[in-house]
């Protein structure tokens, strides 16, 4: 294909074409990539969990999406820390041994809810022996902005709140530790609001009670956190839920980001799920770029001429080293040969470059 041919093809019009092409492209993956569940790490709305990915990201933490249970087998154990926030869905019983097996080998999972009834049943699974108590807790004094925003402060000395001032919990629960460490309580004007009216009642007591609790489980460690909303976007914006998360996270190679019984994954996701599930649609889409293939290698006339404008432009380089193009740099020879001999270490690059330019100048 001639060089006009080419300026035929990449006229402006055909160049503002293809910028709208794949603008819209680009701008209509954004939704099928996001989601907007409730503690989602595919959410960055104020109700998602994109800044605790983020926290991890900052600390230079390599983060894991587990989609289902057998990401847990394959991290690390002992270097890794595991979210699981108010699943939608009960742990089947292979899944929650895939869970208890990688806390038994030294991983550390912390598991953050409030009144859903599958963290419990999770718990009990892994061995651990704090609950999630389920009815809301308020304080009246020692809040943000409402009683049912209680903040609430250390009471360990432990690496899991080191650095960390308070946590204000939102619409949350306490835990009962069983065995377990509290790790952080309320003040001493909380109260549990069985009744759920808002008021204390008379059979409602002011007390501090803990509200994150850690007990040790083979080797690893599980965390319970009563309120999941403690690490959505709009919540870890507080200084002290962020030093929290961080905390968590600190001394982990690897964040592992469970939503694995969680709704809303977005639907490329889901896709990419769906493939990998299927060995029928692996083969379907297998035959269908063999078809492509083959429509491809039988394309019209026209098309095979438009595309070897592209083949001149992709080869362009190459003509420009032979010598057609006086216009090519050093810079630009070099780049080519760096492509082409990626082996070839700079020194040697550049004075081959240098070489066949001063050639070419003759």
């Amino acid at each position: 294909m001639a060089r006009d041919d080419w300026r035929e093809w990449a006229s402006i019009p055909n160049f503002v074409l293809a910028a709208l092409v794949v603008a819209v492209l680009g701008t209509s993956m954004v939704p099928l990539a996001t989601s907007a569940a409730s503690y989602s790490p595919y959410n960055d709305d104020w109700d998602g969990t994109t800044d605790v990915r983020s926290i991890a990201h900052e600390t230079g933490l390599r983060i894991q999406f587990a989609h289902e249970t057998a990401t847990y087998s394959e991290v690390r154990a002992t270097d890794a820390v595991a979210f699981v926030l108010s699943p939608d869905e009960a742990y089947s019983s292979g899944d929650a041994a895939r869970v208890t097996d990688f806390v038994r080998r030294g991983g550390t999972l912390v598991v953050a809810d409030d009144y859903g009834p599958h963290a419990n049943e999770l718990l009990r699974r892994l061995g651990a022996s704090a609950r999630i108590d389920g009815r809301p807790v308020r304080d009246p004094r020692s809040n943000y902005r409402s009683p049912a925003m209680p903040v609430a402060t250390p009471v360990a000395d432990h690496p899991f709140v080191a650095g960390v001032d308070n946590v204000t919990l939102n619409y949350g629960t306490t835990v009962d530790p069983g065995d377990a460490t509290p790790l952080l309580n309320t003040s001493e004007n909380a109260y549990l609001d069985g009744n759920r009216d808002g008021v204390l009642g008379p059979n409602e007591t002011l007390e501090s009670r803990p509200v994150a609790t850690v007990e040790r489980v083979g080797e690893g460690q599980v965390v319970v956190v009563g309120d999941a909303s403690a690490f959505i976007n709009a919540m870890v914006e507080r200084p002290g839920n962020r030093a929290f998360v961080g905390a968590l996270q600190s001394g982990h190679g690897t964040v592992v980001l469970d939503h694995s019984h969680a709704d809303g994954l977005p639907p490329a996701i889901l896709a990419l799920l769906f493939v990998r599930s299927s060995a029928v649609v692996q083969f379907g889409l297998g035959a269908l770029a063999v078809g492509a293939l083959a429509v491809w290698a039988g394309r019209p006339a026209a098309v095979s001429n438009r595309l070897a404008g592209l083949r001149w432009w992709r080869d362009g380089d190459a003509r420009r080293i032979s010598g057609d193009d006086p216009r090519a740099s050093a810079s630009e020879l070099a780049a080519y040969l760096e492509r082409k001999r990626p082996e070839w270490d700079r020194e040697r690059v550049e004075r081959v470059a240098a070489a066949m330019q001063r050639r070419r100048e003759r």
